[in-house]
This record gives structure tokens, C-alpha cells and sequence, in this order.
């Protein structure tokens, strides 16, 4: 179980068929089949390749790294399970009605993470 404040590890992930990817940049891409996941990694690592060029601190793509893994170990697990998300936030944008699913922590819970 992933309690706050404690980071995914590999084995809070259970994989439907496809292996976990490995935990770099590489890797993390190759694994979002979602249009939309990959557009937004591209736009994420260039702004935070930017941020570490000025800022000459890693810790920013470090962060970046674990968020895109998280999602990219998602996607192992469940490849067609994002695209409703995107189509929902798109439904949003647009200032459409959305339907409301069910709220985060309840899905977290019943995912066994502890918030």
C-alpha cells in the first residue's frame, strides 16, 4: 500500500500483460500510447530541460521523471484506460457538460492506497 508522503514503487503496480517500463525518459515515452500522454511529455520535458538549464538543479527532472513513470505504469497496466480521461478533459475545454465519475479518493482506496 502507498501511504502520503511515500513514493509508487514498481510492485504497487499490478501489470495486465505488458512489463513495467523502465524508469527513464526513453522508456517512459515508448510506454504512453495515448496521443494526447505523449504530446504532453514532450511539452513537460522540453519546459522542465529549460528549468534545469537555468536553475542547474535536477531535482526538477527527477520529479518529472516519477510523475511520467507513474502514468507510463498506468498505461502498462491499463493502455486504452487514459484515453476517457483526455476525452473528458477535452468535453471540459470546450465547455461541455461532464459527466462526473467517481471522486479520486475513492478510486485510490480501492486501488489499496491509503489518503
Amino acid at each position: 500500500m502507498i501511504s502520503q508522503g511515500m513514493a509508487a514503487r514498481p510492485q504497487d503496480f499490478v501489470s495486465v500483460g505488458a512489463p513495467l517500463p523502465e524508469k527513464n525518459l526513453r522508456a517512459i515515452r515508448a510506454a504512453l500510447v495515448v496521443p494526447e500522454d505523449r504530446k504532453a511529455f514532450d511539452a513537460g520535458l522540453k519546459a522542465v530541460l529549460d528549468e534545469v538549464r537555468v536553475s542547474r538543479d535536477l531535482g526538477a527532472l527527477n520529479a518529472f521523471v516519477h510523475r511520467w513513470w507513474i502514468s507510463a505504469c498506468d498505461t502498462a497496466k491499463d493502455p486504452e484506460g487514459r484515453r476517457p480521461m483526455h476525452v473528458r478533459a477535452q468535453q471540459a475545454l470546450a465547455g461541455e457538460p461532464v459527466p462526473q465519475g467517481r471522486p479520486w479518493r475513492e478510486i485510490l482506496t480501492a486501488r489499496g492506497i491509503d489518503v
